[in-house]
């Protein structure tokens, strides 16, 4: 059996071919869920079925009542399930020892009413920090993907809140969730034109002349003169402003890999045919799409803090005054500030913002969680808001897609433009994001520490625990800078602890031969290791357990049982490096980033993202980059560095 309802072709990327069982049903309170799992092969890598078992989830599962009043509305089921799994009574597949897989795939379908997507935009606005995305399946246009302009499904907090549960029931080796995307023939002669042609498609850039009859005027903005210009075409008098045209792109990709073994070589068939893959090019336009007079500006932070949150609003303030804005205002503590009657706006001014580049933190305060969607429009309408900039990462700017779709649902004149900002340094596509460079930096203040005391001490240990919940971009680049570092963990490379090759029997190798060492170590790095916890933080963000006391227990328990002594200093110095300001080059890449997003919203665009690729500013489409989180590559050249620089061994 293959193929999407009413369709003779697949509906994603992976055919369902077999129906190998139906679990059955399983009964919650009056509701019986019903779960169907199915062999499925990627035709796309050559998956041969016979010797790869996988199932298809379906997901919500389908469902019925029973015992309901004759007048009581029917529950719809991804409203039931959410239900449940706000009491941490989710249901899944119930348990069937005859099944076993090799891993588990989980499918969203798309109702035709459109009414589940409604309810989940409103309820869950961002599930966020996951590893694999799902998207959205439309069963009336099979092989064509309907995630424009919607906040992508996140999977992760279901991956690790029920994993135990997935692994009992099915014996599930991995769980994995189903990017959808169109169908793309492979084998044909042109697909190379497909590819591009779908990236084209996907990359777009909403704009109000989608959903409004509004028209352009000619821009108030001028690199040259002292404020805005007024009374006539401001571009034809001011020509050499050097304005961007709407069909400048800039190439994603510029490396063409030779071969798919080559370091780093993302490859589409095996002779690696290059494809061209344009982003559309940043910048101030000749023609905008707002009267500067008549605009009202927020701005809002959420998150955690960052070095360069100040910096940032300091430029949307300053370029917003550049074209003639003169009402900007600050939402104070994030989402919540829109509907929390106790936070009042921040009047936003070129003098008020004037030096608070000077400090860390944010003027306007961070929170994480947020109220519903549809509280939120109606707060931006009610305050008659035309523009709103979102400084926030990856669940911020899935809020920041969510507000963008409930606004253009509602056809109201806004641009919601987003602003990347992640110290991690984890979203997709960008070459890195502010705050970064500044992490870095003041990392190694805390690795010269820990190298000093390790050094100075008979069989000193140095442990420091850097930031990276899904990525290790910081504790690889500060290892790399300070090369003082013997080892360096991160999420994305498992390691064991025990063992011949394990990262205890290498650091006693340190000690014998160097009589000291210094252990780098993110966050999210060696999680399988520690005891799972089901708390989830305001963000949906699942608490992490402290790797970083972890091995430094263990560190101390094996020495001790090998009879040698180990003088083992801890330093975490997270919220010291959260709290910087930022450094010169975060300072310019703020800069880059605060003018090119008031640029966006002139331009029209609602529903981006600000960002740089490949050294060249760029928009991106939010759900494009609120896939996945970016992740360190372990084949890339940088990681190869760092294992070259680190002298270690490969810990499994």
């Amino acid at each position: 059996m293959r193929g999407g309802a009413n369709s003779n072709r697949p509906y994603h990327h992976f055919s369902l071919v077999l129906p190998v069982h139906k679990l059955g049903r399983e009964s919650r309170d009056d509701v019986h869920f019903r779960w169907t799992i199915g062999m499925i092969v990627d035709e796309d890598v050559g998956v041969d079925s016979r010797s790869t078992k996988a199932g298809l989830l379906l997901f919500p599962p389908c469902f019925e009542t029973t015992n309901r009043e004759n007048n009581a509305r029917p529950a719809r089921p991804l409203e039931l399930w959410w239900r449940e799994a706000e009491k941490g009574k989710a249901p899944l597949p119930p348990s069937n020892k005859s099944t076993e897989l090799d891993y588990l795939e989980i499918i969203v379908f798309q109702l035709p009413s459109g009414k589940l997507i409604s309810y989940f935009l409103k309820q869950r606005m961002a599930l966020n920090s996951s590893n694999n995305s799902i998207g959205w399946v439309n069963l009336q246009q099979p092989g064509k993907h309907s995630n424009v302009g919607l906040p992508l499904f996140r999977v992760s907090n279901l991956r690790r809140r029920y994993q135990g549960i997935v692994n009992h029931t099915l014996r599930a080796k991995d769980v994995r969730a189903v990017i959808t995307k169109p169908e793309l023939k492979f084998k044909d002669l042109d697909r190379k034109q497909h590819l591009e042609e779908d990236f084209a498609n996907r990359f777009s850039l909403p704009h109000l002349k989608d959903i409004l009859d509004v028209k352009p005027r000619p821009t108030t903005f001028s690199h040259n003169s002292r404020g805005p210009l007024y009374g006539g075409n401001g571009a034809a008098k001011d020509i050499s402003n050097g304005y961007v045209n709407d069909d400048d792109r800039a190439l994603l990709k510029v490396i063409n890999f030779a071969s798919p073994t080559s370091a780093g070589a993302e490859c589409i068939d095996s002779d690696c045919s290059w494809v061209e893959q344009r982003l559309h090019r940043a910048g101030p336009r000749k023609e905008i799409y707002y009267e500067p007079k008549e605009v009202k500006a927020a701005i809002v932070t959420c998150g955690g803090l960052c070095p360069g949150l100040n910096d940032v609003t300091r430029q949307i303030v300053f370029t917003l005054e550049k074209y003639g804005v003169k009402n900007i205002v600050g939402i104070q503590f994030g989402y919540r500030g829109f509907c929390d009657e106790s936070l009042q706006e921040i009047p936003l001014s070129g003098q008020v913002v004037q030096n608070i580049n000077l400090t860390g933190g944010s003027l306007l305060g961070v929170s994480r969680g947020a109220p519903s969607i549809s509280d939120i429009a109606d707060s931006i309408r009610a305050k008659a808001v035309d523009m709103l900039f979102v400084l926030g990462g990856n669940g911020t700017h899935a809020g920041a897609n969510a507000i963008h779709y409930e606004c253009w649902k509602r056809k109201m004149k806004v641009s919601i433009i987003g602003v990347p900002k992640t110290i991690d340094n984890d979203i997709q596509l960008m070459d890195k994001t502010f705050g970064f460079d500044t992490a870095v930096e003041e990392a190694q203040r805390a690795i010269n520490s820990a190298y000093i005391e390790a050094h100075s001490a008979y069989h000193g240990i140095g442990l420091v625990k850097l930031m990276g919940r899904n990525s290790g971009f910081i504790a690889m680049h500060a290892s790399l800078s300070s090369g003082q570092i013997d080892i360096c963990l991160i999420p994305e490379v498992p390691f064991k602890l025990e063992g011949p090759n394990g990262v205890l029997q290498h650091l006693q190798h340190l000690i014998e031969t160097k009589g000291c060492a210094v252990i780098c170590v993110a966050e999210g790095a060696g999680q399988e290791l520690l005891q799972q916890s089901n708390a989830i933080d305001a963000s949906g963000n699942v608490v992490l357990g402290d790797i970083g006391v972890h091995i430094q227990q263990e560190i101390k328990r094996h020495f001790k049982n090998i009879g040698v002594p180990a003088d083992v200093k801890y330093i975490d110095p997270t919220y010291m490096v959260r709290a910087c300001r930022a450094n010169a080059s975060d300072a310019i890449l703020c800069t880059v980033l605060g003018q090119n997003a008031v640029h966006g919203a002139f331009a029209g665009f609602s529903g981006i993202t600000i960002g740089v690729c490949n050294a060249q500013n760029v928009y991106l489409p939010i759900p494009e980059v609120i896939r996945s989180p970016r992740r360190v590559n372990p084949n890339s050249r940088m990681w190869h560095r760092c294992l070259t620089s680190t002298g270690q061994p490969d810990f499994q």
